[in-house]
């Protein structure tokens, strides 16, 4: 190691004794002597207790559109403070923020907020199902949709043997009840045959289809557009529920996020990560006919929904994604990332692909880009997961899983193109002298 983590290997070890794997989520540590405990960001950059610098590329997980404290923001979320937090009442900014959301998400017709992606899912299958009178509900593979019993399902695809039909139905932690599992169903990503097959067995038990059109936790690996009118046209004949999960790509990958990068429009939509540059706010919104279940049958609330910090927060950073030229920065630092990296693999005879959008893309080492989390399953990410590690070392922080992709800020700047493509070009020489030895 080029770096010292004597510090954050000292915390981890008294951390570990009060609190379940050192850390406050599962997907925050790294192991004992590689999880990271963060002094300050600033920008795209942050620094660890050790005084370790990084540039980012994980923007905790894609919120911080904007970069780090923001000024912009933060200055907004301050003046949210003077109003007082919470009151078991509504304030006039919960209409302010609705009315910028549904004027860049035309299918956010009405809009009611949470405070995380996983509780904006929770209501959007709850609502779902009231409205539809049908339990059940279909995930795609690969697809990622928060930490609740109903969608913690994956496809056995380590274990499968094509040649006796499609993989088990399995759930991915301990504790998840079972009774979960009649009302599950899986279908893998732009197979829309497939998706038609389950329809017509089981549309009078199905009530929801739930699709990341790009699957934020899957290598950003990216539904075509005609997969997704075609869902839209089955889950219409099938009277279906159509759910795009938009936590990772609303507002994100454009002002209307994927709905309008592939020409769809949601019956129900969630938002998260993006919406507040980091500041805990979600929404669940769709279709008047639908969202006027809520409180008609349906039961949505939270204490805490709609404070007055991320709300306020909220209203700057869309007012900023919608009213400026960020995401277009951001789209064009994140083509020309991916350029230098081809350059540097294409020079070394390494085939590669980058999937999904260049503001979340994903590193692939294939010839070809996946279709589906089957592709991503079955193939060899050696050679990233390898990457990583020396990534980190040189100061550039990704996710030391393949399956995220590398979100991009309207702080990244040249400064930081620069250094990355270095230190990159470093890393890749590392890494295939660590992997030929």
């Amino acid at each position: 190691m080029t770096r010292s983590l004597k510090k954050s290997n000292e915390q981890f070890r008294r951390a570990v004794k009060r609190l379940p794997l050192g850390v406050a989520s599962n997907f925050r540590y790294w192991g004992e002597e590689r999880t990271i405990y963060v002094e300050r960001g600033k920008g795209a950059r942050l620094w660890d207790i050790d005084g370790n610098e990084y540039i980012d590329y994980r923007m905790g997980y894609g919120p911080a559109i904007l970069g780090y404290a923001d000024p912009r923001v933060d200055a907004a979320a301050r003046a949210g403070m003077d109003i007082g937090g919470v009151f078991a009442l509504a304030t006039e900014r919960e209409l302010v923020v609705a009315e910028r959301i549904a004027k860049m998400v035309p299918s956010a017709e009405l809009v009611r907020y949470s405070n995380s992606g996983t509780e904006a899912v929770m209501a959007a299958l709850r609502l779902a199902r009231g409205y539809s009178g049908k339990h059940g509900h279909i995930i795609v593979e690969g697809g990622y949709h928060g930490l609740f019993d109903a969608v913690m399902w994956q496809s056995d695809i380590e274990n499968w043997d094509a040649s006796k039909g499609e993989p088990v139905i399995k759930p991915y932690s301990e504790g998840v009840m079972t009774s979960f599992r009649e009302h599950v169903y899986t279908v893998p990503l732009n197979d829309a045959n497939r998706l038609e097959d389950v329809l017509r067995k089981s549309s009078d038990k199905i009530g929801a289809f739930l699709i990341e059109p790009i699957q934020g936790n899957c290598c950003s690996i990216m539904s075509t557009p005609e997969y997704v009118r075609d869902a839209r046209a089955l889950c219409d004949k099938y009277e279906v529920v159509m759910i795009i999960d938009e936590v990772k790509t609303g507002f994100r990958v454009a002002r209307g996020g994927v709905q309008q990068l592939l020409g769809v429009q949601a019956d129900v939509c969630t938002f998260a990560k993006a919406l507040a540059n980091g500041y805990p706010i979600a929404v669940v919104a769709g279709r008047e006919e639908i969202m006027r279940k809520i409180g008609r049958g349906v039961a949505h609330g939270g204490t805490y929904t709609a404070h007055s910090v991320p709300l306020a927060a909220a209203e700057k950073t869309l007012e900023i994604l919608d009213e400026t030229d960020a995401l277009e920065q951001i789209e064009r630092y994140g083509r020309r990332m991916q350029e230098g990296m081809s350059k540097v693999l294409s020079k070394r005879g390494i085939a590669h692909v980058f999937s999904g959008h260049p503001s979340m893309g994903g590193l692939f080492f294939s010839e070809d880009v996946p279709r589906n989390y089957r592709d991503w399953k079955t193939s060899d990410y050696t050679f990233y997961n390898t990457m990583a590690g020396f990534l980190h070392e040189l100061g550039i922080l990704c996710e030391p899983d393949s399956r995220e992709p590398w979100f991009i800020a309207a702080a990244h700047d040249d400064a930081c193109l620069a250094q990355t493509l270095e230190k990159f070009e470093i890393a890749v020489d590392q890494t295939i002298e660590n992997l030929e030895r």
